[in-house]
C-alpha cells in the first residue's frame, strides 16, 4: 500500500515538472526543480507519520457537580479489561490496588468534602483501594502522579476506610466507575467484572 503511494506521487510530481517543462524557460527551471523536488519530500514525510494505537487500557474521566451546579469532584482513571481472564488473577484480594491502569487512579475536590466523617480539603489525591471478597478497603492518598502502587506510602494516607462489595447482575468487562447523587453529596460507584462498590461522600 505505501509503495502504490510512493508511485502516485512520484508520477503527480512528474507530470508536473514536465508540465513546466513546456511553459517556463529553461533558465528558470532550476528553482522550480528545487521547489518540486522539496515538495515531494515533504509529501512523502507527511504521509509517513504514524500514531499509537488506541492504549490496551484507555484513559476515562467522569466529574461529579454539587446541588449549587458547580464542578465538585472529578475522577480520572485507566479502564482495564478483562479479555478472557478472571477479576482475582488480576486484583488478588487483599492487595492494594491502583484502581485501574498505568498510572494510579486521580481523585480531585473542587470543594471541601468528607468521607466517612473525615474532612478533605480541596486538591488532587489518589485513590488506592484494597479488594476483597465481601468488602473494599478505600484509600484516598496525598502522593499524586504515581505509577501502579509502588511507590505507595501509608505515611501520605488522608484517610481509609471499608465499604461492602456486591455482586453485580452482569458481567462489566471494563473497569467503569460512575458518580450518583444522594442527600448532601453523593456516591462514586465503580464496577469491573461482578463486582460493585459505593464510595460515599459529602460536599
Amino acid at each position: 500500500m505505501y509503495i502504490q503511494l510512493l508511485f502516485i506521487q512520484f508520477n503527480f510530481f512528474c507530470n508536473i515538472f514536465f508540465f513546466l517543462l513546456i511553459r517556463i524557460k529553461f533558465t528558470n527551471m532550476k528553482k522550480y526543480i528545487t521547489t518540486l523536488i522539496l515538495l515531494f519530500f515533504v509529501s512523502i514525510y507527511s504521509n509517513s507519520q504514524s500514531f499509537r494505537p488506541l492504549d490496551k487500557s484507555p484513559m476515562d474521566l467522569i466529574e461529579f457537580s454539587s446541588s449549587d451546579g458547580e464542578k465538585a469532584v472529578r475522577v480520572l482513571y485507566s479502564r482495564p479489561q478483562l479479555k478472557g481472564r478472571n477479576f482475582s488473577s488480576l486484583v488478588p484480594n487483599g492487595k492494594l490496588w491502583r484502581t485501574g491502569a498505568n498510572e494510579s487512579t486521580e481523585i480531585t475536590f473542587y470543594k471541601p468534602a468528607s468521607m466517612n466523617n473525615v474532612k478533605i480539603e480541596k486538591g488532587s489525591y489518589t485513590l488506592y483501594t484494597i479488594p476483597n471478597e465481601n468488602e473494599w478497603t478505600i484509600i484516598i492518598n496525598k502522593a499524586t502522579h504515581t505509577w501502579g502502587a509502588y511507590r505507595y506510602n501509608k505515611k501520605d494516607d488522608v484517610l481509609r476506610f471499608n465499604v461492602p462489595a456486591k455482586k453485580s447482575d452482569n458481567l462489566i468487562e471494563a473497569l467503569s466507575m460512575v458518580f450518583e447523587s444522594s442527600s448532601g453529596g453523593g456516591n462514586l460507584v465503580l464496577g469491573w467484572s461482578d463486582k460493585i462498590v459505593k464510595i460515599p461522600f459529602k460536599i
